[in-house]
């Protein structure tokens, strides 16, 4: 067990796994607050296909609200929570080789600020997109998303 404390960032969480993780050619991670189908072994393949320090799944996520097009005040087009809306996100599972934890150098440090900025600037980090379901647990909507899918039988990141 690894205790870090409510003051502790996520680089810091992940900086107390150091001694577990050390002679591993890499391992998995991710911040338990969203819901997937991410195949790991596909992510796993294709981390040690390229070679770099780090895997990061990216998800597009469906927008939350209808897009319009606009010309000036004029609506051209109206989509309602379209898929493409938004950009390729961080999907918050990822393939890590050991040797990233040096970049973390502060236990306040949010991973996903200064050290993974310093890996995506030495072209350390590439993207594994997950084209699969993927979803948030950030708010009470998401919960009782979550559990609906789950109680209708229709979860489906539920694999087994």
């Amino acid at each position: 067990m690894v205790l870090a404390g409510d003051s502790t960032g996520t680089g810091g969480r992940l900086k107390r796994v150091a001694r577990y993780v050390k002679d591993e050619e890499a391992f998995c991670m991710t911040y338990g607050d969203g819901v997937s189908d991410v195949d790991i072994t596909a992510l796993v393949n294709f981390h040690r296909s390229h070679g770099k320090s780090a895997t990061l799944t990216s998800v597009q996520p469906v927008a939350r609200f209808g897009g319009l097009g606009l010309t000036g005040t004029l609506i051209h087009s109206f989509h309602e929570k379209p898929a493409e809306e938004g950009g390729r996100v961080n999907g918050g599972f990822f393939v890590l080789s050991p040797k990233v934890l040096d970049d973390i150098t502060d236990d306040r440090q949010m991973f996903e600020r200064e050290p993974i900025e310093a890996l995506v600037a030495r072209q350390e980090v590439h993207a594994f997109s997950h084209h699969g379901f993927w979803q948030p647990m950030d708010t009470l909507r998401d919960k009782q998303y979550l559990e609906e899918l789950w109680n209708s039988g229709n979860a489906p990141w539920r694999v087994w």
